[in-house]
This record gives C-alpha cells, structure tokens and sequence, in this order.
C-alpha cells in the first residue's frame, strides 16, 4: 500500500473509533478568524489534531486546530476549526490529507471557507464572495503517485465549485437578505502579502480575491469525488493604489473576518439544512 494511503486511512480509523459508528456526510474547512463558527455547531465530539495519528498541526493566527463533530442546521457535521497551510512548511500531501480522512469518513459535500484580499475593485472590507471558480497558483497537490484508491489521474476541474450548491447560497443569502458577491479566487503560497504589482497583475488575470489557502484542499475533494461550496471573507482591499502609510496587517484580517464570521454562519448553515 502506498504510504500516503497508509497514513490516511490510519488516521481515519483513529477518527472512526471515535464516533461511535456515526457516519458524516458534510465537512467543513474554516480559515483564518472564521473558527467563529464551529461555536454554532452543536458538538458531540472535539478531536485536537495533534491526537490523531499523522495529522498535521495548525500554527496560522486564528486557527485553534480543532476537528469538530456535531450538528449544525440539524445535521451531523464535520468541522475543521482551523486548517493547514502550504506556508507552515507542510508538504501538499500534508496539507491535504484532512480531506482525503474526511472522504473516508464518508463525507460527500465540503463547505470551504477563507479570509481573502479583494482584488476587485468593487469589493470591500467586510464583503462575503462566493467562489464560482479558482486559480491555481501553488504547487498541484496531485503531483507525485495518484491514489487511485481516491480518483484519477487527471481529474476533471471544468466545475470546481458546484453549481447546485452556489446556486441554494445565492438563494439562501437572498432570504436572509445577506448581500454577497460571487467572483473567481486565487491562491499563492504566501506567507507574504502580495505587491501592488502582483494584485494587479492576478486583477489582469481574473481574479476577484486573493488568499494563501483553499485551492489545494478544492482540487483534493473534487480529485476524491467530493461537491464543494466556497466562500471568502473580504479581510482588506488588495489594491495597487495604496496611501503611502498603508500596511496589511494579519491581526487586522482575522478581526474582519470575526465580524463576518455570523453572516457566513448564517448561509452555511441554511445551505446545509436543504441538502438532501
């Protein structure tokens, strides 16, 4: 058996022996200041991950590193209270791995979460994008043996996001009278904030937002067969047409994240009621 698959399945087990025989079909990856909401979710178990055989440890501002599992819009969930990123030194293979565990664990739908720059000019502190589509701007995760165990060689990648499931968010938002943007995001390695050259350069490419997460875990669950919703938390305006005293500030990100966390909160979890 192929290492990788080894380790995966090891900690799923490990995970499994934990629930009891219950079965999780929804999982949830919540980035930088958006842990916020696993408060929401009603919690049977809370597994750190430094517990669970394999799993790699989140160090990111903002991310407790937590897996969570309980009910949320009445149905049994799993949350990731915190993800990996690709700028902590981890392997893509290590970044990833919580998803393929989650696809183990019978997890068919992924909601997929961030803090993000808006590189559209048009968007603001605050705003909520639901990601329709992406940019890959990072190592593959794929690259090395494919797992056949998971999926094929050359996944499909023509929707990455679901259109279904956009398609119940925009509904969703509308009812709860929850404005939201829908646009096309890019992920970088980080873990430096982009130049004003390189926001505008991704601005030329197509893209709406910006952030260091996401795209990885994306192209894993839908390599393993798994649907995805995304959506980003606007945290600041990535523009090239700066004050001369304007500075990111990562604790200022995970703040406008905190206060968006409710809005997201409030869409995630009606999204996941309707799911059949």
């Amino acid at each position: 058996m192929n290492e990788q698959s080894q380790k995966i399945k090891e900690a799923a087990a490990y995970i499994q022996s934990r629930l009891n025989g219950r079965k999780v079909r929804i999982g949830i990856v919540l980035g930088s200041g958006l842990g916020k909401l696993a408060d929401a979710i009603d919690p049977l178990v809370c597994i750190p991950y430094k517990d669970i055989p394999h799993f790699p440890i989140s160090t990111a501002i903002g991310h407790k590193g937590n897996l969570i599992f309980g009910f949320l819009g009445g149905r049994f969930v799993c949350a990731m209270q915190g993800r990996i990123h690709y700028y902590e030194g981890y392997t893509m293979q290590q970044v990833t791995l919580p998803i393929r565990v989650m696809k183990l664990l019978g997890v068919e739908t992924l909601f997929v979460s961030n803090a993000a720059g808006g590189v559209n000019f048009d968007y603001h502190v605050g705003d909520l994008m639901i990601i329709r589509d992406h940019i890959n701007n990072m190592p593959n995760p794929l690259v090395g043996p494919n797992l056949e165990d998971f999926g094929p060689r050359f996944p499909d990648m023509t929707r990455p996001y679901d259109p279904h499931l956009i398609s119940m968010a925009e509904q969703a938002a509308e009812e709860l009278g929850i404005a939201v943007k829908k646009g096309v995001y890019i992920a970088s390695t980080g873990p430096t904030y982009e130049t004003p050259s390189e926001y505008k350069m991704f601005r030329l490419w197509g893209a709406d937002a910006t952030g260091m997460s996401t795209v990885p875990e994306v192209i894993v669950a839908r390599h393993s067969g798994i649907a995805v919703f995304g959506m980003s938390v606007i945290t600041n305006e990535a523009h090239d047409d700066y004050a001369p005293d304007y500075v990111n500030d990562g604790d200022e990100v995970v703040r406008a994240a905190n206060a968006a966390a409710d809005r997201m909160c409030a869409i995630f979890t009606k999204v996941i009621e309707t799911l059949t």
